[in-house]
């Protein structure tokens, strides 16, 4: 059961790192509506933004999004309900 919280702990960590190496491009386009000018497309920016934080968000078929994160951290938390109720659980802080 440890093999399974342990598997579990992996995967919702490599989800993470997933998610986190992409906010660079949240930044970048906050970044771009923050510094915008009256004379700039704030409409087009804020919806360039948008999309940016959906695609994060929702994936898509070849680029890893927050809802696997989602899921590998439910797998991860039923994996610790599991091993504590059968006593064997590996602490991770």
């Amino acid at each position: 059961m440890a093999d399974s919280v342990e598997h579990a702990r992996k995967r919702l960590e490599d989800e993470w790192g997933q998610i986190r190496r992409r906010f660079d491009e949240i930044h970048a386009a906050f970044d771009r509506v923050s510094a915008g000018k009256p004379e700039d497309d704030m409409r087009g920016l804020l919806k360039d933004l948008e999309k940016k934080v959906k695609r994060i968000r929702t994936g898509g078929l070849l680029r890893p999004g927050a809802n696997g994160h989602h899921r590998a951290l439910k797998r991860y938390k039923k994996a610790v309900e599991e091993a504590q109720t059968q006593g064997k659980v590996t602490r991770y802080s």
